[in-house]
């Protein structure tokens, strides 16, 4: 039995394979297995979760690797001594950079690279496990650890008949996982040795990586491990830094790298407790000095021991000899990392030791692997032995210190503010733009910056970029749109007042060189001071140093954003300039973006309250109240209408248009020009809700782009104020709300209908008898309909803003939207609130008409009388004569029976109805006709005219205004 990794492993001549074959081929089937290695076991799981196929041939092939990599360079001499070393041999030898890339091969036998399939031969292919499964490569990934993978051990069909060891590479330095060395071979070939010469050739790769970092860096390293070999102790207790950085929360990782890096940057000797989320660890500074002079700090973490098991959840393994420096952090100041490669800051050296019990155990480790040693006995990229740390409580185990980081002071200065800007400007990323609003998205940039990088921040733009525009001179019509800082008492100008700045001011030169301005000192800044002595006075008992950036995004200038810092923080820097411009780059880009969608929307909002009704006709059937409330993101496409239709009723649309933006603002004026067309003749609501399906359908197959209306909604009802009977018919679209003058709020139960643009399915109407001063109110969806509200409860509180008698419409209507209505609608809302009302039926006025020509004479003179009973003689001629026509066209060309109908209302209307569905036709005469002008003559007396058909029937109508003669 051969041990690596803490766990027995059959020979391949004990076995012969047919053990790992048998236990996969149960695992393939489902069935528990407790014979196989833990870390083959747990592969395998992971390739069943990532739903592999063990007779998957196919691997991703990567062309654009780097030949000429830092790790190739290293790797490729020794692997020309391992081919000299394996030749004649069925030996295949490969190097897989950190994302399992095969990037070099060497075979012991040349002929292999003709006879193997491509994938075996051929650099390029990724034997990354999610892409192949288990196997050497993939699993030295994974395990981070000498690997050993035997015949079925594999998870891949094709690889059955193999063996292969497999064994991380890092960078000495920086701990980093560069990639992985793997020697391939029959099973058959199985030798225990193999296992010393892979480890001398990882290291012999990893001295060259050692060779290609800088001087400096390796002095410094040589110095810390010296002083920390005369101070070794054995340790019985110790973390890995690596194991550390994979189980920590993010937030604590960048944490320690924050105070590991203050640590370098004091350049003393010092501590710090660092509480984390599950435990403390205390960070320590030693100063390192060179041979050479070159001075240095080492920061140690030190985990109480009684707590690294919990705290961190380490498990370790039993082979020591084999361990790697671990992984440092992916920042530039990087002491911990999650296991990704990381670029180090130069002068900066992030390192993890390994756990070794003592001195003695590291000797044995580097002669194990043929590492050169440093003074003291321990090998050079590994310590021999940390020194330990603080003692804790009487009793307790040593504590074990483990290297985190170690640089050089100023190195550690710039790193530190490096990585604060970083922080800062991916905080920007994430908290300035989260609107498409000009005005909070420049103080979102206010609130980032205050006091991370100044003091008080103000932003002035042009008047036409809050309206969307772009400014022609935006020196010229400069407002103040925020002011933020740590303190409210700073004498800076007032948001909303018009900003002039003086030639000389670094306002002015900021805008027109368009570039930033750095003033360091304002006490000794002429232009800024000129422009306003006293005002500038003022504020430099509160500021004392100023960047003036533009906020140019795409070529246009937005404003300018002014960065102060106070008398109490450094004076600002080339560095702080850079940053400042960064930033108000980033919120430039953001800014535009709202404007152009200000401006956007401006217009659309425009198309739409355009195509909505600018006034309400005159009509005494109904009082109507109505509002239109877009969206906050968008414009929809939401309408409504007020239609006055014969017979002193009224027509009532509401309708809404599917999707946002300039399409549905335009579908939407095309479909309520439909809809009054449609209802002008006088069509039934159902006939109306059809002919309106069909136009959606017609727009929908016309549409060029290819895009769809998809549909639009629509509510129509006629009110007859003759009769109080309401027909309503909706297509998908919700029902309206009925207030009885009681109060009681009722919601009817109308046919629902299709929405527009389905097609195939009829509309249904419903006649409803409303009492008179009833409210009927209509809405579209955005009223109720709200992700973060239950539409029943939406409707309850509708039920109860409405049962409150006594209300006007308007009244009606704001209630409505104050109280029911989304803080923050994400849809279109379009209410309209109709209080009924009755004809008097004292201005009524009917008569049965028998089918005898000779009875016209009678209808005149009783219409005559009504006439006068009315107050009405002066249009009692006008009446006559449209009265005698119409009667004896319906006698002549209809069938009975034939009603004559008088409504006095704004004007006086003339009806005469009969059960014949032929409709009368106005037209030319010729001058031989002896008739024919009876319609010619009924166009010239009346105002309007025209006919309306009813279940049996119809109706021709004439209105005659008041005042006729």
């Amino acid at each position: 039995m051969v041990r690596t990794g803490g766990e027995p492993i059959p020979t391949g001549s004990a076995t012969g394979g047919a053990g790992p074959a048998r236990s996969r081929e149960r695992f393939l089937q489902g069935d528990p297995i407790d014979d196989v290695r833990t870390s083959i076991l747990r592969s395998w799981q992971r390739c069943r979760s990532l739903a592999l196929s063990p007779d998957q041939n196919d691997l991703p092939f990567r062309d654009d690797f780097d030949p000429e990599s830092r790790l190739v360079r290293a790797a490729e001499p020794v692997l020309d001594r391992l081919r000299s070393r394996f030749a004649g041999s069925a030996m295949n030898i490969s190097v897989a950079d950190a994302n399992g890339t095969v990037v070099l091969r060497r075979f012991g036998e040349e002929s292999l690279a003709r006879r193997l399939p491509t994938i075996q031969r051929v650099p390029g292919f990724v034997f990354a496990e999610q892409f192949a499964g288990t196997n050497g490569i993939g699993l030295a990934l994974a395990e981070r650890r000498l690997i050993r993978v035997y015949g079925a051990e594999h998870f891949a069909e094709r690889s059955q008949g193999s063996a292969c060891r497999a064994l991380p590479v890092r960078d000495p330095l920086s701990g980093r996982m560069e990639g992985v060395l793997c020697f391939g071979y029959p099973r058959g070939l199985e030798d225990p040795a193999l296992t010393t010469v892979i480890c001398k050739a990882a290291e012999a790769i990893e001295r060259r990586l050692l060779g290609q970092s800088s001087a400096r860096e390796r002095a410094l390293l040589g110095a810390y491990l010296d002083s920390a070999a005369h101070d070794a102790v054995g340790l019985r207790h110790g973390v890995d830094v690596d194991e550390l950085a994979d189980r920590l929360p993010a937030r604590d990782r960048e944490l320690l790298r924050e105070k590991a890096t203050e640590l370098i940057s004091r350049a003393q000797r010092g501590a710090v407790d660092v509480a984390l989320s599950e435990g403390r660890v205390t960070l320590v500074s030693r100063p390192v000095t060179t041979a050479s002079g070159i001075e240095g700090i080492a920061i140690e973490a030190i985990v109480p021991a009684p707590a690294a098991r919990p705290l961190l959840g380490v498990s370790h393994h039993e082979d020591h000899r084999l361990a790697l420096p671990a992984e440092p952090a992916a920042s530039p100041a990087g002491p911990l990392s999650g296991g990704r490669p990381v670029a180090l800051v130069p002068g900066q050296i992030a390192v993890a030791s390994t756990q070794s019990p003592d001195a003695a155990t590291g000797r044995e480790a580097a002669r194990t692997r043929g590492v050169p040693t440093a003074r003291g006995g321990g090998p050079a990229g590994i310590p021999a032995g940390i020194p330990s740390g603080p003692s804790g409580p009487p009793g307790s185990p040593p504590q074990a210190p483990r290297l985190v980081l170690l640089g050089e002071p100023h190195v550690g200065t710039y790193a530190l503010a490096a990585r604060r800007r970083l922080e800062l400007l991916s905080e920007a990323s994430a908290h300035i733009g989260t609107t498409l609003d000009v005005l909070r998205t420049a103080q979102e940039l206010a609130e980032t910056v205050v006091p991370r990088l100044a003091d008080y921040v103000t932003i002035d733009l042009p008047e036409p970029v809050l309206r969307g525009e772009e400014s022609p001179d935006p020196g010229s019509d400069l407002r103040r749109a925020v002011v933020h800082g740590i303190r409210d008492d700073c004498p800076f100008s007032p948001v909303g007042k018009r900003m002039d700045f003086g030639p000389l001011a670094p306002q002015s030169r900021c805008l027109a060189g368009g570039h930033a301005v750095l003033e360091p000192d304002l006490a000794a800044a002429a232009g800024w001071l000129s422009q306003d002595p006293e005002h500038t006075e003022q504020l430099l008992t509160c500021v004392q140093s100023l960047i003036v950036v533009p906020l140019l995004a795409r070529g246009v200038v937005l404003g300018i954003v002014s960065f102060y810092r106070s008398p109490d923080s450094p004076l600002f820097g080339d560095d702080d300039s850079s940053l400042a411009q960064e930033l108000t780059s980033r919120a430039a880009l953001s800014i535009d973006n709202a404007r152009r969608y200000t401006r956007e929307r401006t217009m659309v909002l425009a198309l739409q309250r355009s195509l909505l009704p600018h006034g309400l006709p005159d009509q005494d059937a109904v009082e109507v109240a109505h509002r239109y409330l877009p969206a906050e993101s968008d414009v929809g496409g939401d309408w409504y209408d007020v239609i006055p239709l014969s017979g002193t009723r009224v027509g009532l649309f509401v309708g809404d248009v599917v999707g946002h933006g300039m399409l549905s603002a335009a579908t939407m004026g095309r479909l309520r020009t439909a809809a009054r067309s449609f209802a002008e003749l006088d069509f039934p609501p159902d006939e109306v809700l059809t002919h309106l399906d069909n136009l959606v359908g017609r727009l929908d197959r016309d549409d060029a782009g290819g895009a769809g209306i998809i549909g639009a909604t629509c509510l129509y009802a006629i009110y007859d104020p003759t009769s109080r009977q309401c027909t309503m018919a909706r297509a998908g679209h919700p029902p309206p709300a009925l207030v009885a003058p009681d109060g009681t709020v009722s919601l009817p139960e109308l046919p629902a209908g299709p929405p527009l643009g389905l097609g195939g399915l009829p509309f249904e109407s419903a006649e409803i008898q409303l009492a008179e001063n009833s409210q009927l109110v209509l809405y579209t969806d955005g009223l109720i309909e709200d992700r973060d509200r239950d539409v029943d409860v939406v409707l309850d509180q509708l039920r109860a803003e409405l049962a409150r008698p006594g209300r006007t419409p308007e009244e009606t209507c704001q209630a409505v939207l104050d109280t029911v209505a989304p803080a923050h609608p994400r849809d279109d809302i379009a209410l309209v609130v109709a209080r009924t009302h009755a004809l008097d039926p004292d201005r009524i006025a009917a008569w049965d008409v028998p089918a005898d020509p000779a009875r016209v004479s009678d209808v005149r003179a009783a219409a005559v009388r009504q006439l006068a009973d009315w107050g009405l003689d002066e249009t009692a001629f006008a009446v006559e004569l449209l009265l005698s026509e119409l009667v004896t066209n319906a006698m002549r060309h209809g069938a009975g029976p034939i009603t004559v109908r008088l409504l006095y209302n704004r004007t006086l209307i003339c009806e005469v109805s009969d059960s014949s569905n032929t409709a009368p036709h106005l037209r030319q005469a010729a001058s031989t006709d002896e008739g024919g002008r009876g319609l010619f003559l009924v166009a010239q007396l009346a105002q309007s005219w025209g006919t309306r058909y009813l279940p049996q029937g119809k109706v021709i109508w004439a209105e005659c205004g008041l005042g006729d003669v």
